[in-house]
């Protein structure tokens, strides 16, 4: 396993344990300047909201998915950076709205 692979292999283990150790999710929605709207479940770690899910619903109706399984694709990739409520201009929202965009493509269900 060469540098690249470990270091992936580290990150993606990272959010999975987050993920799946998780107690308390919170569950934000942001309007990008292009139309875009964004998705993301985060969850606490050392004192700061660390996302580990996110979902971009473009302004052209293409979802994009990132999580500890797909952390990045052409289009974009899951954030690194810290989840700030009260700096990031972020809308709470319930964990129902989160789930429907996000399994919105696999069941076919229009968003």
């Amino acid at each position: 396993m060469n540098d690249l692979e470990r270091i992936t292999a580290e990150i993606m283990a990272y959010y999975r344990a987050l993920d799946e150790g998780a107690t308390l999710r919170h569950h934000f929605r942001h309007a990008d300047e292009d139309g875009g709207l964004w998705y993301i479940e985060a969850v606490p770690d050392h004192n700061e909201l660390i996302a580990i899910k996110q979902a971009e619903l473009t302004s052209a109706g293409q979802l994009h998915r990132y999580n500890w399984r797909h952390l990045e694709d052409e289009h974009g990739g899951l954030t690194d950076q810290a989840i700030d409520p009260q700096r990031d201009p972020l809308e709470p929202i319930p964990a129902g709205e989160f789930h429907r965009v996000w399994i919105a493509e696999r069941t076919g269900q229009p968003l």
